[in-house]
C-alpha cells in the first residue's frame, strides 16, 4: 500500500514490527487508495476515516510497548451485516439505513482486542440475500478484474475491496457461499469456518442455522491469522461450540503428502463453463503432484437436492428473522399511516427490496399451515441425508475438492431479472452450509481472463486440514499473487 503494493497481513506486520512504516502511515495510504478507487469499484458503504486514524494511533502506541498481535495496526474492512458500536450497520438496506448499533459483535470485540484498524463497512446484497451484490439498496459493486462484471455476493463488497487493495483483509458472512463465491469471482482467498466455530453474536441474522462469519484475504496464511483472532466459544451465542481453538498457522507446513482427497462428480454440474472445469482439473492435478491421493470417482448423490433444500430452509428462517422489522422498535418507520397495520405494511414496502420480499414470501409460504410438513419438514429431512452423506465421505477422505462456482463472474445485469439462474451461482457452495462444514476457496487460475476458484471442504472443525491443503497449493502456484489491474 505504501508503494501502491497490495500487502498481505504478514507482510504488513513485518513492516510494522521493523518500524519501516507506522500504522498511521499505512492507514492513510489505505484511505488514499480507497478514495482513488471507490468511484469505480463501489465496494464500501461507510468510510470510517476518523475512527481508523484514532485506532491506528493506538496501534502505534501498542507497537511501541511491544504488542505482538499480527493484526495490530492492520487496516480491515467489515461487511455491513456485522454490528459495529457507534458506526452505521445498514445491511445495505433502506430498513437499517441509519441504524447505529450500541454494541460490537463478538468478532469486532476480538479484532479490537488485537488492535485492528477499521477503515469502513462494505457493500453487500441486502440482508445478505443474493449472489452478485446487485441487490444492495444503495449501489452495485463492481469486480476489480472487469468493472462491467459482478464481484459475487453477498460479501461482494468485501471481496472486491480486498482484490482492489482497498483493505489488507476483510470480514464477510457466508450463508450459502457468500464468502467463497465472491472470493472465487475476485481471485482472493475466502474461508467459511465450521458452523459454531466463530460467534454469530452481533451478526444481523439472515438464516440462523446457516450463517457464519469468516475472512477474505490475499492468501491462506492471512486467513489462518484472522481465524486465530475471531474463532472461539462465546456464551452469548447459543450455537457457539465450546472446543479448543488451535493456532491455525502451525498447520501451514507445505507438506500434504499422503492425504486422501475426493473429487465429487456431482459438483461438475451441467452447464459448467469449460474453462472453469479445466482450471479446477489443473488445480487438482497440481495437488496430485504434491503427493496427495486423489479419488475422482466420489459420488454424493443427494448433492443435487441441496439447492432446493437451501431455498426452503433459508427463506423460512429469513421470514422469521425479518419479522422484527415492524417500524416500532428500530430501523425505518413509516409515519404516514392511518393505522398500526398500515404503518407496518408501508414500512416494509419501502424498507425491503425486491429480493428480500421474495424470500420472505417464499419462507412464509413454506412455514404456513398445510405446507409446513410438505416443504419445510421435508427439507430438513433431506438436509440430514446430505449431512450424513458428507460424514460417510469423510470416513474415507481427509477433504473434498470441487469448483467454487460453475462460472466466472457474469456481467452486471445479466441475471438480475432471472432469480433461478442467480440462485444456481451458489450450487457448489450451498451443500457446505447445509451440513455446517468448513470450506475455503482459493484462486485457481483464469478462464477467458476471469478468475476461477478451487473449493476445499473438510469435516466439522477440521479447518486445519483445509488450510494446510490450500496453503500447500498456494506455495506451489502463483495464482494468489496475481492482482487486478485497477
Amino acid at each position: 500500500m505504501i508503494d501502491d503494493r497490495q500487502l498481505t497481513i504478514h507482510e504488513a506486520h513485518r513492516m510494522l514490527e521493523k518500524r519501516e512504516v507506522s500504522s498511521v502511515e499505512l492507514t492513510k495510504a489505505m484511505l488514499k487508495r480507497i478514495k482513488k478507487l471507490e468511484p469505480d469499484v463501489k465496494a464500501i458503504v461507510t468510510i470510517t476515516e476518523e475512527l481508523a486514524l484514532k485506532q491506528a494511533r493506538s496501534a502505534d502506541d501498542r507497537l511501541a510497548s511491544g504488542n505482538g498481535s499480527p493484526l495490530n495496526g492492520i487496516p480491515v474492512l467489515i461487511k455491513d451485516v456485522i454490528c459495529t458500536r457507534g458506526v452505521k450497520t445498514t445491511c445495505s438496506s433502506r430498513m437499517l439505513e441509519n441504524f447505529i448499533p450500541p454494541y460490537d459483535a463478538t468478532v469486532m470485540e476480538r479484532l479490537n482486542d488485537c488492535g485492528a484498524v477499521v477503515v469502513g463497512k462494505t457493500n453487500m446484497d441486502e440482508f445478505a440475500m443474493g449472489s452478485s451484490t446487485e441487490n444492495s439498496a444503495f449501489f452495485t459493486t463492481h469486480n476489480p478484474w472487469d468493472l462491467g462484471r459482478v464481484p459475487g455476493g453477498s460479501s461482494g463488497g468485501s471481496a472486491a475491496a480486498v482484490a482492489a487493495g482497498e483493505a489488507i483483509y476483510a470480514l464477510g458472512s457466508d450463508t450459502g457461499g457468500s464468502i467463497r463465491q465472491p472470493a472465487s469471482f475476485c481471485s482472493v482467498t475466502g474461508l467459511k469456518p465450521t458452523y459454531g466455530r466463530v460467534s454469530r453474536y452481533g451478526l444481523v441474522a439472515f438464516a440462523s442455522s446457516l450463517d457464519q462469519i469468516g475472512p477474505l484475504t490475499q492468501d491462506v496464511t492471512d486467513a489462518a491469522l484472522v481465524l486465530n483472532a475471531i474463532a472461539g466459544y462465546d456464551t452469548r451465542d447459543s450455537t457457539s461450540v465450546d472446543i479448543p481453538v488451535p493456532d491455525y498457522t502451525r498447520c501451514l507446513t507445505g507438506d500434504i503428502k499422503g492425504l486422501r482427497l475426493g473429487v465429487p462428480r456431482e459438483y461438475f454440474v451441467e452447464g459448467m463453463q469449460p474453462g472453469v472445469a479445466d482450471a479446477v482439473n489443473n488445480a487438482i492435478a497440481k495437488l496430485e503432484e504434491l503427493g496427495v491421493n486423489i479419488d475422482r470417482e466420489v459420488s454424493l448423490p443427494h448433492t443435487p437436492y441441496a439447492l432446493a433444500v437451501y431455498h426452503i430452509i433459508a427463506p423460512s428462517e429469513a421470514s422469521a428473522n425479518l419479522a422484527r422489522y415492524d417500524g416500532v422498535k428500530y430501523g425505518y418507520s413509516c409515519q404516514d399511516a392511518d393505522s398500526m397495520w398500515q404503518a407496518m405494511e408501508k414500512t416494509r414496502q419501502y424498507g425491503f427490496g425486491a429480493e428480500v420480499k421474495r424470500r420472505i414470501m417464499l419462507g412464509t409460504y413454506a412455514l404456513s399451515a398445510g405446507y409446513y410438513d410438505a416443504w419445510y419438514l421435508k427439507a430438513q429431512k433431506v438436509r440430514t441425508l446430505i449431512r450424513r452423506e458428507f460424514d460417510a465421505a469423510f470416513e474415507k477422505y481427509d477433504a473434498l475438492v470441487t469448483p467454487t462456482s460453475p462460472t466466472v463472474p457474469f456481467k452486471i445485469g445479466e441475471k438480475i431479472d432471472d432469480p433461478l439462474q442467480m440462485y444456481l451461482s451458489d450450487v457448489c457452495t450451498l451443500p457446505v452450509n447445509i451440513a455446517g462444514l468448513p470450506a475455503i476457496s482459493v484462486p485457481a487460475g483464469f478462464a477467458d481472463g476471469l478468475p476461477v476458484g478451487l473449493q476445499i471442504i473438510a469435516k466439522p472443525f477440521a479447518e486445519e486440514t483445509i488450510l494446510k491443503i490450500a496453503h500447500a497449493y498456494q506455495q506451489a502456484t502463483d495464482w494468489h499473487t496475481k492482482r487486478a489491474g485497477i
